[in-house]
């Protein structure tokens, strides 16, 4: 995976390079995943535990392949107030430690079971758990 950013085009105003190029051998398109608790079902309360409960289930969802983070190149974020997005930033940029993948974040009106945030990505990698190979 090679991480691009253009000094022709802005700068980037958050935690994301501008394009990532990648070929791997698996693809794993993640479904949004929101700030539940596994046990209970019940979500986090505010934007900042529902972030970090987002994002640790999508590295739990990572896991099951053998991939963490670093696995990530490409990410969608939604919000129900954009206000958040800064603490949002400052969150993520925690799970992201040996860079950041392509991201966009869009607000909407409203997001099932009430969540606050909601987050799809894509992961790729040249090797699996092998259990999941045919």
């Amino acid at each position: 995976m090679q991480k691009i950013t253009s000094k022709k085009a802005p700068s980037p105003i958050g935690p994301y390079v501008h394009a990532v190029l990648e070929e791997y051998k698996y693809r794993l398109e993640i479904s949004g995943q929101s700030g539940r608790v596994p046990k209970t079902g019940e979500l986090e309360v505010g934007v900042e535990n529902q972030t970090k409960q987002t994002l640790k289930n999508i590295e739990t969802i990572l896991s099951e392949v053998g991939w963490n983070f670093d696995n990530v190149i490409k990410v969608r974020i939604y919000l129900t107030d954009m206000k958040d997005y800064s603490k949002v930033n400052s969150i993520y940029e925690t799970f992201f430690v040996n860079g950041f993948p392509s991201r966009t974040v869009v607000s909407v009106s409203g997001l099932p079971g009430g969540a606050l945030i909601e987050i799809e990505c894509v992961a790729g990698g040249n090797e699996i758990k092998d259990k999941l190979k045919d």
